[in-house]
């Protein structure tokens, strides 16, 4: 008789899951999900690759010159990278659902669209190219 008065109680409640994919929760507080970066304000101090320990990020060039190429096959979203960056150009976003068709999409490359001088103030412009 327990059974059958559980069945009945639970019978006219709404579910406790989602029917996911159509629906989706909102990501919790303080995710770790994909990084990206804010590329202007990056100095190619390369502290964010020194840090990693899944050996997701690599950089090539220096200072404004700075070139990053961001593995997502290898990251561990450990956010280290995010951590030690001291001009916070690493941000975490909230996308988690990472699921690709082509292994190339997974690798994501940072650069500026020209130069910085000396004279301008570094923008929030993120590039985000997939390599070929």
């Amino acid at each position: 008789m327990t059974m059958e008065r559980e069945l009945l109680k639970n019978a006219s409640k709404k579910p406790a899951t989602l029917r996911y994919p159509s629906e989706r929760a909102p990501p919790v507080e303080g995710v770790r999900a994909r990084v990206t970066w804010r590329i202007e304000a990056c100095i190619g101090c390369r502290l964010c690759a020194q840090a990693c320990p899944a050996e997701a990020i690599e950089v090539r060039g220096n200072r404004e010159a700075a070139e990053i190429t961001y593995r997502l096959d290898r990251c561990i979203f450990c956010g280290e990278c995010v951590d030690v960056c001291p001009t916070q150009a690493i941000v975490t976003t909230t996308e988690f659902e990472l699921a690709f068709k082509n292994h190339n999409e997974m690798i994501m490359t940072f650069k500026r669209s020209k130069p910085r001088t000396g004279h301008e103030e570094g923008g929030t412009e993120e590039k985000d190219v997939t390599l070929p």
